[in-house]
């Protein structure tokens, strides 16, 4: 059977007059990534009055008017799985989660199955949007598999256009409690763009020309050479707070990636078995896309954190 498609309309905006089409469409159209769009571009599937337009590269021109074809989504292969959730929201749009240490999002290469995304279509009989390209995926964002914390869902297309276009304007608000190692001061900002690693391409550092991303901190609590802190995010990148807060001398305790553990925690860390980032989502608010009211939620310090504190504290 033939796949149907749907036109999506974008006007490029005048900050982005002189940007690579896709990136420049990318911020016109929140619900589809730039890679996505440059294989859609590649394909022909991106007009300007009526011409394909396929060069990716090609600098967009303010007020320009084009023309996206996307495919319907294709069938999702994922199997849904009676995997146990922790439901902090659920209406007929969309569903907040409370996701346990452990637990990755979507499937992927090494975890096929028992993720989020297996658990979600279990629990919504299939109900999710469809707008990253496979039907019922639902998901907007993403957090670590060793992050714990609240996370947001679309059961539906508009909820997820609605949710991606906060996420886009950095309007959701979002923080996460961390233990870091050492303590930093009272408060601050880390201004530094992220990327991948030139030196090894499964971590992020910060580089020149990467992506921007904003983290303002603020020590909640002094613990023994250590610190219980809110991490806010201005911006969402992949291991933001790890690589912000690591990058001041402060990674988070039992980080295997950007944390170095010092010999007065390895003693606490292995006898708790506090094996993962010591991060979790615990606060996440934003505009509901359909009924338009400000939903807030919170989520308390999961038990290995929690005990982890306790034998910091001083």
């Amino acid at each position: 059977m033939d796949r149907g498609v749907s036109i999506i309309e974008a006007t490029i905006a005048p900050a982005a007059h002189g940007w690579r089409l896709d990136r420049a469409l990318a911020d016109a159209v929140p619900t589809l990534s730039r890679e996505r769009l440059k294989v859609l571009i590649a394909a022909g599937s991106v007009t300007r009055d009526g011409v394909a337009v396929r060069d990716a590269a090609r600098p967009a021109a303010a007020g320009d008017r084009l023309a996206v074809a996307v495919p319907d989504p294709t069938p999702a292969h994922n199997e849904a799985q009676d995997i146990p959730l922790v439901v902090a929201f659920e209406d007929e749009h969309l569903i907040v989660v409370d996701k346990p240490a452990g637990l990755v999002v979507h499937p992927a290469a090494g975890n096929l199955d028992g993720t989020l995304v297996n658990a979600l279509l279990h629990h919504c009989g299939g109900s999710l949007s469809g707008i990253g390209g496979v039907a019922r995926p639902g998901i907007v964002h993403r957090i670590d598999k060793d992050t714990s914390g609240l996370m947001v869902a679309a059961k539906t297309d508009r909820a997820h256009e609605g949710l991606a276009r906060q996420f886009h304007d950095h309007s959701i608000d979002r923080r996460y409690l961390a233990i870091t190692s050492g303590r930093p001061g009272p408060e601050g900002r880390i201004d530094a763009p992220l990327a991948r690693s030139p030196q090894n391409r499964k971590k992020i550092a910060i580089v020149a020309g990467g992506k921007r991303a904003v983290s303002f901190y603020r020590n909640l609590r002094n613990l023994r050479d250590a610190a219980m802190v809110e991490c806010r995010l201005e911006t969402g990148r992949t291991h933001q707070v790890r690589v912000h807060m690591a990058s001041i001398g402060h990674p988070l305790l039992g980080d295997p990636v950007y944390g170095r553990t010092k010999s007065v925690h390895k003693p606490v860390l292995e006898r708790l078995g506090f094996a993962r980032q010591a991060l979790h989502a615990a606060h996440l608010g934003f505009v509901h896309p359909i009924t338009r009211e400000t939903q807030v939620f919170t989520s308390p310090l999961p038990p290995d954190m929690q005990e982890l504190f306790s034998e910091l504290h001083v």
